[in-house]
């Protein structure tokens, strides 16, 4: 008869439980994991020196003798070293004139190496991806890249396709925010994010000095990685992806117009960097930065913050004297964040990130090392600079990864992940891994082409055998 009552009594509650049921399971499926990913390790013939630079620069016949030092001024002091990668048609003397197959060739090189060894080493079979999300800015075909990775593998007919392109450097962290929005609405899905670079039909032929830089610093490179909502899969993933922000400056047309593609004067098609580009990326990373802000660090460093700037700012009102004296008080990011993984843009932007967040030089050693091992590979660089983390053994479980992207538009696009068990390194860097940080930065040819640093045109040397064009 008691239990009876109790029953009767706790009747009306039943629905509130089952919706309180229904509102965690919801939550619980919303979840975003990366189960594991792969980064692509094209063939050693691919290796792209300094020397070999050097080559490809005299093979344009556009160039002069001012466009041949700039060239060499930018690869001596980029922070690239000796052993990044290009497309074969480089090696074959072809860039002046590249054809779609080599645009192909190029990915599936990387789709048929990277997304097998993924398959193999998660146990995941082609037919269980439920979502391909496929990321690749500068190569659009048809039918498209996801339509020919969905054929290599012959996946389902019901898998939900997303083929970005024109999205640049900051492309994956769309992809991921995409996969994220798709898990809030269904529930136990397997997602393959692909990311990359098609640098094959981008290469640039003619003069103009704000587009030849791009060839200086791009490099062929990329990543896959399965993604997941799954909850019976959360023991098994590798990080949980806590809050991401995505920021768009597209309607500045100074932001717009900083990095984009167009053609010069004389027709040659090519990726354009302005000037302007610096000022552009430092208001999207600062507009960022004030949203993210808040959802990663602990209150007690946003209450000092706002406490320092407060006095900051009574100070400016008080004395003009003091208000230039004053210097800006400063977020301490690691008062919520563990590693910093930095989009490899270049020297410059990584010193700029580092210098704006006040980071060490363990912060970037990760972005350092994988701009000189590997270059800049796009929308994939960040997933090479996590590698790298991996493979010194610094992520440790529970620890908090702070991702920062930038890209045409212009973008900055940043997350935060938590890793959800020690990981071993296994990876990309595993072989190498040892040798780095190596003693000296230094690119070997700077010796050899240290004169560049020198603006004297009597100390310019010309190599023997460079034609000088008409």
């Amino acid at each position: 008869m008691d239990l009876f009552l109790m029953f009767f009594y706790c009747l009306p509650l039943l629905p509130l439980v089952y919706m309180a049921w229904r509102v965690l399971d919801q939550r619980r499926h919303q979840n975003c994991y990366i189960l594991d990913y792969e980064c692509y390790m094209p063939t050693d013939d691919r290796k792209l020196s300094t020397k070999f630079c050097g080559e490809v620069i005299r093979r344009n016949k556009h160039l002069g003798l001012n466009e041949y030092k700039f060239l060499l001024k930018a690869i001596v002091s980029s922070g690239i070293g000796e052993e990044t990668y290009a497309p074969r048609m480089v090696f074959d003397g072809r860039e002046a004139s590249p054809t779609l197959a080599d645009g192909l060739l190029e990915m599936d090189e990387f789709f048929l190496d990277s997304i097998n060894r993924l398959f193999k080493r998660t146990g995941i079979s082609p037919s269980e991806i439920d979502v391909l999300v496929v990321n690749i800015s500068m190569l659009a075909t048809l039918p498209s890249l996801s339509s020919r990775i969905i054929n290599f593998y012959k996946m389902r007919e019901d898998v939900k396709v997303y083929n970005l392109t024109g999205m640049g450097c900051s492309a994956s962290l769309v992809s991921i925010n995409i996969v994220q929005s798709i898990f809030k609405s269904e529930k136990n899905l397997q997602a393959l994010v692909v990311t990359s670079e098609s640098l094959s039909l981008g290469w640039y032929s003619g003069n103009n000095r704000s587009m030849i830089l791009a060839n200086c610093l791009f490099r062929a490179g990329g990543c896959a990685m399965i993604v997941t909502n799954k909850p019976s899969l959360k023991d098994r993933a590798m990080f949980k992806l806590k809050t991401l922000v995505r920021t768009h400056h597209g309607a500045k047309d100074e932001s717009y117009e900083c990095c984009i593609q167009k053609e010069d004067e004389k027709g040659f098609v090519g990726f354009h960097l302005g000037k302007n580009l610096p000022k552009a990326a430092t208001r999207a990373f600062v507009d960022n930065l004030k949203e993210i802000a808040p959802k990663i660090l602990p209150v007690r460093e946003l209450l000092r913050f706002s406490a320092l700037l407060f006095v900051r700012k009574l100070r400016q009102k008080w004395s003009k004297a003091a208000a230039g004296a004053t210097a800006r008080p400063m977020i301490n990011f690691s008062t919520g964040v563990d590693h910093f993984c930095l989009h490899t843009g270049g020297k410059a932007v990584i010193d700029a990130i580092a210098q704006n967040l006040g980071l060490s030089e363990y912060d970037v050693e990760p972005a350092r090392m994988t701009l000189h091992r590997f270059g800049n590979t796009s929308a994939a660089s960040l997933w090479y600079v996590l590698a790298y983390m991996e493979a010194k053994k610094r992520l440790k479980k529970g620890d908090k990864v702070f991702m920062i992207s930038f890209g045409a538009g212009f973008k900055c696009n940043s997350c935060l992940w938590e890793v959800m068990r020690d990981l071993d390194g296994k990876n990309v860097w595993a072989d190498f891994i040892d040798s780095y940080p190596p003693k000296n930065l230094a690119n070997p040819f700077l010796e050899k082409y240290g004169w560049i640093q020198n603006e004297d045109p009597d100390t310019f040397y010309v190599p023997d055998d460079y034609e000088i064009p008409d």
